[in-house]
């Protein structure tokens, strides 16, 4: 199992958020680039962009995200307000190894259908969700659409994985919801990237016995609570 760093960017910094919620940031790094770098040379795996001012609808950072992918050798996924079909080329032409697609293609199943079936393989669908319900919007609403819904209408389709972000714990670095994530990679059809609630090697251990292919870490790894040294070399 990869346990992947994040680097969510909002406002050309990188920034760490309880929930998700602007002004809560724990953690105030003010180049993304060389935070990027930075996981690279201590041995991530892959690093996991997110544009926050993309999600939240505010403007975006793709000067940043697109220096981050023409810098870093290893696999970058990223995401945060992907909703047009020329956003996911530009990344991917850029050098995105994944595209992460959330709140277009939660709203519109034949784009997600036709995105994915134009990019088989390269697609990472996020599935957020908070008491149950998928958020959208950068998890400022709820979707209507239950992830059953969901989980039926991609059963074919060609993702990389699906992202599951455990949005109840998200950012607090209090450990994951074992019952929450059990849950969910049994009803997915596809390969799970697990987020939310990572603290300490306990959680890494429980997730890769679940059975999910990766996790993002993010508060965990930026005040030391995990050991990226040990942690990758684990994974190698």
């Amino acid at each position: 199992m990869r346990v992947i760093p994040a680097v969510d960017i909002l406002e050309g910094r990188v920034v760490q958020l309880v929930g998700g919620k602007p002004g809560t940031e724990q953690i105030v790094l003010p180049d993304p680039v060389e935070v990027a770098k930075d996981w690279e040379r201590q041995g991530a795996p892959m690093v996991h962009v997110v544009d926050l001012d993309g999600a939240l609808g505010k403007g975006g950072n793709l000067t940043l995200v697109k220096r981050i992918l023409e810098t870093l050798k290893v696999p970058v996924q990223v995401g945060g307000g992907v909703r047009t079909t020329a956003t996911v080329k530009q990344y991917l032409d850029w050098g995105a190894n994944r595209v992460i697609v959330g709140t277009k293609a939660i709203a519109d199943a034949n784009w997600l259908r036709d995105v994915v079936n134009d990019h088989p393989g390269r697609i990472v669908l996020a599935l957020d969700v908070a008491k149950g319900m998928i958020q959208v919007k950068g998890w400022q609403e709820s979707s209507r659409i239950t992830l059953d819904t969901m989980f039926d209408l991609i059963r074919d389709l060609p993702l990389a994985a699906v992202l599951h972000t455990d949005v109840d714990v998200e950012g607090r670095a209090q450990g994951i919801n074992p019952t929450e994530v059990r849950s969910f990679v049994a009803r997915c059809p596809h390969p799970v990237i697990a987020s939310g609630g990572i603290r300490s090697m306990d959680d890494v251990r429980l997730l890769e016995s679940i059975g999910v292919e990766g996790a993002v870490a993010g508060i965990a790894l930026y005040t030391g609570r995990l050991n990226p040294a040990e942690l990758w070399r684990r994974s190698k």
